[in-house]
């Protein structure tokens, strides 16, 4: 593999955690294994490695691309990411709320109620 994938997979276990990351690497099959390289290289590799906003902000873009495209799968997933990324519960708020505004209400909505569902599991989970 290439430094940048490489890079990007010490990236995505950073924000992802080594749990999420061993489990979706052990669920990979030959047929989606090229897409899984592009993204640890693009996404990871090269968008959440660049040194130009802090992985806070990209949280927080990336939480608020996610609802306002409808992309509503992966925003569990994220919002457990900001354990790691120092993205905090009113952050989180704020960039769905700019959602609200410029990308729709209906989709904030679903954004919320999908962040709430997902920081009470976490703290459940902190109680086991």
């Amino acid at each position: 593999m290439s430094e940048r994938y490489d890079d990007g997979m010490a990236v995505r276990r950073a924000v992802l955690g080594d749990d999420h990351v061993d489990r979706a690497e052990a669920a990979k099959t030959d047929f989606d294994a090229p897409f899984q390289a592009l993204i640890t290289e693009a996404a990871w590799g090269t968008v959440w490695a660049s040194g130009g906003i802090s992985r806070r902000e990209r949280s927080m873009l990336t939480l608020a691309l996610l609802a306002a495209t409808g992309n509503f799968e992966e925003i569990p997933m994220h919002i457990r990411a900001t354990a790691r990324t120092g993205a905090s519960k009113r952050d989180v708020q704020e960039a769905l709320q700019h959602v609200a505004i410029y990308a729709g209400v209906p989709r904030a909505n679903h954004a919320l109620k999908l962040a709430r569902q997902t920081y009470a599991e976490m703290e459940a989970a902190k109680d086991e």
